[in-house]
């Protein structure tokens, strides 16, 4: 096989666009909203085989895994190897009330600050739209006002590119939060440069469900009635105690300092699981929980965690100096975790988990990607009920249909062109995923 180069991710649709292989700011805006490299067929080297992670050459989450945690007491199919695991909150301070979930994230980047074991955090921050052309970029937080100024859920198109180029640049101990394929490219990048092997200390992972197009935004603009220019910040998670945490509800804030909002279930594309506008390089994805972290976050969707609006997290906490912190702070009151099993943290992610893993088997036989991926599940899938082949047949054609309807909705600014058809498929999606009960 010839030299595998960035321009054939591309073209093959397995570029996530996390610009670990780009030169900082050389990722640009595709035609449907996601971020590419501007010059692919200028990046060369051997070294991207080994450091994109979707090359079918780099090796796979078990693999950096097995390496990174090789005492890890559990090691499981679904989740990977690790230390402990837990559900529940933050108790000290303002973190559980300032992020989407239970605070964990911010609370433990923080941590790591505060106990001086690194000098940054790189994380997913509001950006300025005028000055940066996004809404949402990574930025490296040196203190804990700035690591809590980024919390909440990001379902914004991000990349690394200016923050591995700062970690080169600029001596120090470096944390990255990122979501799985995020961390894995972050980990091959470790393994080709020691620079980054030295700075880069600690990995946070994000439990994933697949990654949205920056034309997210602009349906809720188009819904809500706003013109996309007057849109200054966008929440997707508006938080409420008074709510169940999974009642999401899009919050747009206007130039003018007015707002406006609705909840997801309103909405045309309201339902996550029926995938519009994700990113194709999601359809051959295996890794929900961030397999390859040191500690990994996400929501705990089952009941009663489910209902309360106040948030709550399920941990993952693989390397063991963080386990150690992490138990500390329990005993001191500071963490409110209790201890959960494997299959308490796989049924949490049930849905994501059957679609990375029965589902991804499915479409490698049915949609064998045009690069020989090396992927943890082979093809396969023709026992399935039909019903549930239907499901991941209708969530292809969505995610792939959203972008195409948008762009055209874009250009020429008749917005029914997406909207119209995206309430019929939902409608669709719904009846066949969701069937009422004879």
């Amino acid at each position: 096989m010839a030299e595998l180069r960035p321009a054939d991710v591309v073209a093959a649709d397995l570029c996530i666009g996390c610009g670990g292989c780009a030169g900082a700011g050389a990722m640009g805006w595709d035609r449907v909203g996601q971020l590419k490299p501007e010059r692919p067929d200028a990046i060369q080297g051997e070294a991207f085989a080994r450091t994109c992670p979707f090359s079918p050459d780099a090796v796979d989450e078990n693999a950096i895994a097995d390496a990174r945690f090789p005492a890890a007491p559990v090691a499981d199919t679904r989740i990977g190897r690790f230390e402990a695991a837990y559900v529940g909150h933050v108790a000290e301070g303002e973190f559980r009330a300032g992020g989407s979930s239970g605070g964990m994230v911010s609370w433990v980047a923080a941590e790591l600050l505060r106990r001086g074991l690194v000098e940054g955090v790189a994380h997913v921050a509001p950006a300025d739209p005028d000055a940066d052309g996004r809404f949402f970029g990574y930025r490296l937080s040196r203190s804990v006002a700035e690591v809590q100024a980024g919390a909440r859920s990001r379902y914004y198109p991000v990349e690394l590119s200016s923050v591995l180029a700062e970690i080169r640049a600029v001596p120090g101990r470096y944390a990255i939060v990122g979501v799985p394929c995020f961390i894995k490219a972050v980990h091959l990048a470790r393994a080709a440069e020691p620079v980054l092997a030295e700075r880069i200390t600690h990995t946070l992972g994000l439990f994933c469900g697949h990654m949205k197009s920056a034309r997210l935004v602009d349906s809720f603009a188009w819904q809500l009635e706003v013109p996309i220019e007057d849109v200054a910040a966008v929440e997707y998670r508006q938080k409420n105690a008074d709510r169940p945490a999974n009642w999401y509800t899009a919050h747009l804030t206007l130039r003018d300092g007015s707002a406006r909002w609705q909840d997801w279930w309103h909405l045309a594309d309201g339902d996550w699981g029926a995938g519009y506008f994700q990113n194709p390089a999601c359809d051959y994805c295996d890794d929900v929980v961030a397999e390859t972290a040191d500690i990994a976050f996400g929501d705990a969707w089952v009941e009663p965690y489910s209902s309360d609006g106040r948030g709550t997290n399920v941990v993952i906490v693989r390397d063991p100096a963080l386990a150690a912190i992490v138990r500390e702070a329990i005993e001191g009151e500071r963490l409110t975790l209790e201890p959960v099993d494997a299959d308490f943290i796989a049924n949490t992610q049930a849905a994501g988990l059957r679609h990375r893993r029965e589902g991804l088997s499915w479409r490698l036989r049915h949609y064998p990607p045009r690069l020989p991926l090396r992927k943890r599940v082979a093809p396969g899938g023709g026992d399935l009920p039909l019903r549930r082949k239907w499901v991941y047949r209708v969530r292809r054609w969505i995610a792939r249909a959203s972008h195409r309807l948008a762009w055209m909705a874009r250009a020429t600014g008749w917005h029914a062109i997406y909207l119209v058809p995206a309430r019929l498929a939902l409608k669709n999606y719904q009846r066949l995923a969701w069937p009422k009960p004879k």
